[in-house]
């Protein structure tokens, strides 16, 4: 979004975790993530041209070509 407001191209997104762990009761479910493919990123359009950030809405994005894999039910640790 910032990219588009000030007319450049976005670069690379770099996200560092801090306290990453699992809990025992999804180690089964993140095993069959693990064995999953990825799949080719989806794209996202901007549908008009804006100049201030704060003029964006839900409706100014297009999701194009998005296939995720079918959801994995993990129960909620408490």
């Amino acid at each position: 979004m910032i990219s588009h407001v000030v007319n450049l191209r976005p670069g690379d997104f770099v996200h560092t975790l801090g306290d990453a762990h699992v809990y025992n009761n999804h180690v089964n479910a993140l095993k069959i993530q693990c064995k999953r493919t990825p799949q080719p990123f989806p794209k996202i359009h901007i549908k008009r041209k804006i100049t201030n950030i704060e003029e964006f809405t839900f409706d100014d994005f297009e999701i194009v070509n998005y296939n995720p894999h079918p959801k994995i039910i993990m129960e909620m640790s408490i």
